[in-house]
């Protein structure tokens, strides 16, 4: 009983030092990006892929077109629905996507 404790005690001290990793579920607001945003590599698409991407250039743009320095057509009324927590969290997650 005390190696199952000492074993949860660590698996848990580990958790909460990982960041998102690419098989956690994606945070509130990041599963609807796929709609328009491609996950696959080979699949062509006008719209940019953002799998892998950089999380701070996610979170730029993002906030770009929140506060309306970036022209969008549609971001910039999806970007105004999150915080900026929240776009850290898309934004992590998505990066941590392969």
């Amino acid at each position: 009983m005390k190696a199952l404790r000492v074993a949860v005690a660590i698996a848990m001290v580990m958790a909460s030092g990982l960041p998102v990793l690419a098989a956690s579920e994606p945070p509130p607001g990041a599963a609807s990006c796929s709609g328009c945003h491609t996950s696959g590599a080979a699949t062509a698409s006008p719209v940019s892929r953002l799998y892998s991407r950089d999380a701070g250039e996610i979170m730029t743009a993002m906030t770009g077109f929140r506060d309306g320095s970036l022209p969008a057509t549609v971001m910039n009324r999806i970007a105004k629905g999150f915080s900026d927590d929240e776009l850290r969290a898309i934004a992590t997650w998505l990066a941590a996507q392969k």
